[in-house]
């Protein structure tokens, strides 16, 4: 285990609400799974899991601003799309304040709520246990893709964009154009095995 974990869940707890805490613990823990089952690292694995929500103690006048004073630069889209926003400046915060050097790690918190395309193993694990994690509940697919995500992680990721997609129509959400690209490039990929 990576001896900073511990700290890293001290400093969390005290930050986070609880509820967004045992979420973060839930991502952790399903990312070390995922990278059990597909030969990844476990200690990014978990790193990665465990802060992606690191910058979700901010409201989002807040992590707007903070991102005005630390240089993360938000395009106009970023800040209309505000749920997008944490992961952005989440990413700057793991490196700054927890001083993660790992690039594939900044990025599995940078892309964890919109994908992109071509993601790297540990950004699929991130995103896809973001979806999944056992406390999670509201996903009208969930028991189908958490038993997907160990049989492939590229339909599932496929599966996660469709669904969060189709949801973000429904109920009138704006939605993020990487999100779009991540979806485009993986039903892309979807067709070509078929």
């Amino acid at each position: 285990m990576d001896k900073r974990i511990i700290e890293f869940r001290r400093q969390l707890n005290a930050r986070l609400d609880p509820r967004r805490y045992e979420h973060s613990l839930s991502v952790s823990f399903t990312s070390i799974a995922l990278a059990m089952r597909y030969g990844y690292d476990i200690n990014k694995a978990e790193l990665a899991g465990l802060l992606h929500d690191c910058a979700k103690c901010y409201s989002d006048e807040t992590l707007i601003k903070q991102c005005g004073i630390n240089g993360v630069e938000l395009s106009e889209e970023e800040q209309q799309v505000k749920v997008t926003i944490h992961a952005r400046y989440g990413a700057w915060l793991a490196k700054h304040q927890y001083h993660i050097q790992d690039e594939d790690v900044l990025s599995a918190i940078r892309y964890h709520t919109t994908g992109r395309p071509g993601m790297s193993l540990l950004e699929k694990i991130v995103f896809t246990a973001d979806f999944i994690e056992p406390r999670r509940e509201k996903a009208k697919r969930l028991p189908e893709l958490r038993i997907l995500a160990f049989e492939n992680l590229d339909q599932t990721v496929y599966e996660i964009l469709y669904d969060s997609l189709q949801y973000l129509k429904e109920q009138g959400g704006r939605i993020d154009s990487m999100t779009q690209k991540a979806f485009a490039y993986y039903q892309n990929k979807e067709r070509e095995k078929a």
